[in-house]
């Protein structure tokens, strides 16, 4: 029985070891070794055992062809990203400057280029932010300005669930505001909202209704209703679209609604973006400093990975979805 460490100096082994790690390849030789105690591999089977018994790659993930028809799959991984976001993963992954300003050595903003790359992508915005995903910046957005004792007007046809069970109202309650629902299912106006709006309403939520559609007697209230009741507007897009696309013209986008009147318009950073999962929030320069300044903030800040990706997104060439969308519409 050859011992592990002369299996280990086996040459065939170099490249397992060197993409793989000395532990699991270790792993697999007593695994081997084990076999040839029981009798069902010979001493000199056991370097094409343990070869056969490694993964590809230390990760479990196996890439795919979505071949499904569904553009953004959620269990495919949605956006995939474009190569000049992959790049910038590369990039990012070794020893950068993240939080230091090269020019003078001294600490420098986290994500200045993303965030610079994102404000020019959305002109209407007065500032921006960035967090890990979607649902973490409405969350943001509720705990900063709501809590116990405020309230949150929305229409009861916009309390959406999401995938794996994820409940809207139950992220806004989780942080001890209160909900203020107006309207019915199907529809509702803008007396509606003024009319529950008083001293304990943080602020008035639209949200997209992106998985389901209310067909029929149906009415809705658009945010530039909305803007002169009060009371701050916070618009939940969803999607990430950041600008109007004439393959989606019913789709919200970000410097539309901000436009529109929103305070603050939260998205996600992949889905129609194209980017790294990410949530963005974007709107009055005032409430997002309030937002990135809150302690809630430091527990969803994002890595220098998705800053770089996101970035690269936004700078670069039109990732993958956007790409997919168009020779689709076309």
């Amino acid at each position: 029985m050859p011992s592990t460490d002369t299996v280990l100096r086996d040459p065939r082994l170099a490249d397992s070891l060197a993409g793989l790690g000395r532990e699991l390849v270790k792993a697999r030789i007593r695994d081997a070794q084990g076999r040839v105690r029981a009798g069902d591999l010979t001493a000199y089977e056991i370097v094409d055992a343990v070869l056969s018994g490694l993964p590809a790659a230390p990760v479990s993930l196996t890439r795919v062809l979505n071949a499904t028809g569904v553009l953004l799959h959620t269990n495919l991984g949605r956006a995939p990203l474009s190569e000049a976001a992959v790049r910038a993963l590369a990039e990012a992954a070794g020893t950068n400057d993240v939080e230091l300003d090269l020019a003078t050595g001294r600490r420098g903003r986290r994500g200045r280029g993303a965030l610079g790359a994102l404000r020019v992508a959305v002109p209407t915005a007065g500032d921006v932010h960035v967090v890990n995903n979607g649902a973490a910046a409405l969350a943001l957005a509720v705990t900063a300005l709501g809590g116990p004792g405020r309230t949150v007007v929305i229409s009861r046809g916009e309390m959406v669930e999401i995938g794996d069970g994820f409940r809207l109202p139950e992220l806004l309650e989780s942080t001890g505001t209160r909900l203020r629902e107006v309207g019915t299912t199907n529809r509702v106006n803008a007396d509606d909202y003024a009319r529950a709006i008083d001293d304990t309403t943080a602020f008035v939520l639209k949200v997209h209704p992106s998985n389901f559609v209310v067909s029929g007697f149906t009415s809705s209230v658009p945010p530039a209703d909305l803007r002169d009741l009060g009371a701050p507007l916070v618009v939940d897009i969803g999607s990430g679209l950041l600008a109007p696309h004439p393959a989606l013209p019913d789709e919200p986008d970000m410097t539309t609604t901000l436009a529109a009147g929103a305070d603050l318009v939260t998205s996600s950073g992949d889905k129609l973006l194209g980017g790294p999962q990410a949530g963005i929030l974007a709107g009055d320069a005032e409430l997002v400093h309030r937002l990135r300044r809150h302690p809630l903030a430091r527990a969803l800040r994002v890595d220098k990975l998705t800053l770089a990706a996101l970035e690269a997104t936004l700078r670069g060439p039109r990732p993958p979805v956007v790409v997919g969308l168009e020779a689709d519409h076309v």
